[in-house]
């Protein structure tokens, strides 16, 4: 028997359309309708009707949306795909090192299969967790992945639901983690057929309706939110979820839909065995989301941390546009701030925003190992106008240098995907809805944006790529061949030999930030970070340096250029850096 169900309490009568019979469904507690039949199950096509309305809608549940976000869902049995990493005992985030990509650029191919063969070039790596952009069915063939609408459903794009557990379960036979970016800010503008059923809305945000979370019905929506988590930590093994954007979550309530949401993951995860991590994205700069709910926060495992990216950024390229402002401005003595404690705005003016923002981190009590940290992202890179990547700017010894910083950091570091080879290729904003009219909205919309902000130097709409474009898609997809090629073969080998040097080395993966300590000279654009008996020197300047470390260097462990060490003198070449040990006094 298949059951079929949805939550539809202002309905007077509610039928599923299977092949060309309609199914009446019985009226059930909270709002709810279901019915069982017998001979439907794994594969059988079937759509809502909604009172007298003749025009079948998809499931708001669907797990299997095969011919587009508009059309009938298809029932999916979990129970039908075949496992293989029974083994797997999960990937903590403290200690890891993410991996961002994107599916469909990432390989040619564009899915969850040719992404398979290039997962053992991460291996190589030493990539720990490899995060994915979000995979539920969006309105086009390509996407972004953040105009989703039908949030159970894998997206055909990519292969569907059967192919993303194949991607999974590869991952985990070579040890590697899954964190899947989830979007539960916003709906995307075509497709989403929510509110033929209930309250799921409650208004709007800048990227289109948002969620009722705390007004009249919104038992249920919470329930589909949390419900949708957890069905990709349990049904699909994935190890972690990486939440969009939650300062846009419009929420109320005693407890935040957060909160509840780590309440049932930390339950999830005593079932399953395994860790399983919640990684907020936001710009709030408030302590509460990482802190234990023992300590009165939400509980979440992390959030992603802009200031540290904002403040390598400008560091290393000198923009100081938009929210960059304030972090230019701190220059390098800003960057060893946000090395050490991990938000600049703590209570503090932001320019950008107008106001005080943020509020500080209890370094002696939350580890820095809850932030996690990148030079690049997804946000970073393609919401530039012409989606231009570090490389494009900075000569490879400064991302050699960015690279050291990271990857020495207390934190828990990220990369973009080709970072690691210094790719070439942009990363720029892409969707094709098949509605004209949408098309040219988002075309407009993409173009106002950059030339209110100015993120780089565009004056006219003809200078941001047309998001609907093919060539901005195909101009988006990573060219592995470069990862052979010099100079980007030599910055992938330093890739490679920083994370294997963190993994070596616990000084440079101890997350307790009130122990670091970072030496700055702005003049000579030096920084030394002081980790435990090790010392990381970065040149930012076009000169060389020489610099006392007060202490006996016993061992250079790494060094992006050739450089002379003399007792406790150190001589480090321009845009270069060298991670040394010293002798520490008993």
């Amino acid at each position: 028997m298949t059951e079929f169900a949805v939550w539809a309490p202002d309905r007077n009568r509610v039928s599923v359309l299977v092949g060309d019979d309609r199914i009446t469904l019985e009226p059930a507690p909270g709002g709810w309708w279901r019915t069982e039949l017998p001979d439907h199950g794994h594969g059988t096509d079937y759509a809502f009707l909604l009172d007298d309305d003749s025009r079948p809608l998809p499931d708001p549940r669907s797990p299997w949306q095969p011919g587009g976000v508009h059309q009938r869902s298809r029932v999916y049995e979990h129970d039908s795909f075949w496992w293989t990493d029974d083994a797997w005992t999960g990937r903590a985030l403290a200690g890891s090192v993410l991996y961002e990509l994107h599916i469909g650029t990432f390989t040619e191919g564009g899915t969850f299969d040719t992404a398979i063969g290039r997962l053992d070039h991460l291996v190589s790596l030493g990539v720990d967790l490899v995060e994915i952009l979000p995979v539920n069915a969006v309105d086009g063939p390509v996407n972004w992945g953040y105009d989703g609408v039908a949030w159970y459903a894998v997206t055909e794009n990519y292969g569907g639901p059967d192919a993303f557990k194949r991607f999974v379960d590869a991952c985990h036979a070579r040890g590697m983690g899954v964190v899947l970016d989830v979007v539960y800010n916003h709906l995307g503008p075509s497709g989403a057929y929510l509110d033929r059923f209930g309250p799921y809305f409650a208004g709007s945000n800048i990227w289109g309706p948002s969620l009722n979370l705390d007004g009249p019905g919104s038992d249920e929506v919470r329930r589909y939110v949390i419900d949708n988590a957890l069905m990709w930590l349990r049904d699909f093994h994935v190890d972690g979820l990486r939440l969009d954007a939650v300062h846009a979550l419009r929420d109320g309530r005693a407890q935040h839909l957060l909160e509840q949401l780590a309440v049932e993951v930390t339950a999830l995860e005593a079932h399953v065995g395994r860790p399983l991590s919640l990684i907020a994205e936001s710009d709030l700069n408030d302590p509460r989301l990482i802190t234990a709910r023992e300590g009165g926060g939400y509980g979440l495992t992390a959030q992603w941390a802009d200031d540290v990216h904002h403040s390598l950024h400008t560091v290393l390229t000198g923009e100081s546009q938009g929210y960059y402002g304030d972090f230019a401005e701190a220059g390098l003595d800003g960057l060893a701030h946000v090395l050490t404690r991990g938000f600049l705005h703590e209570g503090t003016w932001s320019s950008f925003r107008g106001r005080s923002h943020g509020a500080p981190i209890d370094t002696a009590r939350i580890p820095g190992s809850r932030l996690v940290t990148y030079l690049q992202n997804h946000d970073q890179i393609g919401n530039r106008a012409t989606g231009d990547r570090l490389t494009h700017t900075l000569s490879p010894g400064l991302l050699a240098c960015g690279a050291a910083l990271l990857f020495t950091s207390g934190f828990t570091p990220m990369l973009f995907m080709g970072e690691e080879w210094g790719a070439r290729t942009p990363w720029q904003f892409f969707s094709r809805f098949p509605d004209p009219g949408l098309q040219q909205a988002v075309r407009e919309g993409r173009a106002k944006e950059f030339a209110d902000h100015g993120w780089s130097d565009v004056s006219t709409a003809d200078e941001v790529p047309d998001p609907n474009a093919e060539s901005t898609f195909t101009d988006s997809t990573l060219d592995w061949a470069e990862a052979e090629q010099e100079p980007h073969a030599t910055l992938l080998r330093m890739h490679r030999e920083l994370i294997a040097l963190r993994r070596a080395w616990p000084e440079l993966s101890d997350p307790w930030l009130d122990s670091v300590m970072v030496d700055v000279h702005e003049q000579a654009r030096t920084l030394v970070v002081n980790r435990g008996a090790m010392r990381v020197v970065v040149n930012l300047g076009s000169e060389p340096v020489t610099l006392s470390l007060g202490a006996t260097i016993t061992r250079i462990l790494l060094a992006s250029e050739p450089t002379r060490s003399e007792d406790d003198s150190f001589t480090v070449p321009a845009e270069a850096f060298a991670i040394c040990r010293i002798a520490v006094r008993p």
